[in-house]
């Protein structure tokens, strides 16, 4: 019989690959490196702005909630939304999901480096103050779980910024 200690975590932990490479900024179109935000716990999503469907909306939806309800804590998270396609998000989504970082990452080291085009899209990511992408959250994620795995890294979390 194997023992196996319960995980106290919702968001599956990945094999840890520190992120590289480089996109464009839709906001002000300039360039954006993964180490520009190094210090900050980050929510990644990745989608097409062309075909953002439900799905997409919804997991924007819930990293800008998830982020709002870490309270006095929530300046220690940022929110990526790495676009794979050439397309710019929508002015609607734009100012929607305002302090979301929108950037195009078509043809970028990120996308290579966040497991396979068919999974990335399912799921929202997490990458650590040092800039290694080290947890997924569920497809058809629970927002309320989620936050409480914020909550408890960044509680146990020793860098501050």
């Amino acid at each position: 019989m194997e023992y196996r200690p319960e995980s106290k975590n919702y968001g599956d932990l990945i094999p840890i690959v520190k992120l590289t490479g480089k996109g464009t900024n839709q906001i002000d179109n300039t360039i954006f490196r993964i180490k520009d935000l190094h210090g900050k716990w980050i929510l990644v999503t990745i989608d097409s702005a062309e075909q953002c469907d439900e799905a997409c909306k919804k997991k924007l939806y819930l990293m800008r909630q998830v982020r709002m309800v870490q309270g006095k804590e929530k300046h220690r998270i940022e929110r990526l939304w790495l676009i794979n396609d050439d397309t710019k998000p929508s002015e609607e989504l734009l100012k929607e999901y305002e302090g979301t970082y929108f950037v195009s990452a078509k043809d970028s080291e990120l996308l290579e480096l966040i497991e396979t085009k068919e999974s990335q899209t399912k799921h929202i990511y997490l990458v650590d103050p040092i800039g290694n992408l080290m947890m997924r959250f569920p497809e058809n994620v629970d927002g309320t779980k989620m936050g409480h795995d914020l909550k408890r890294l960044l509680h146990v979390s020793q860098i501050e910024h």
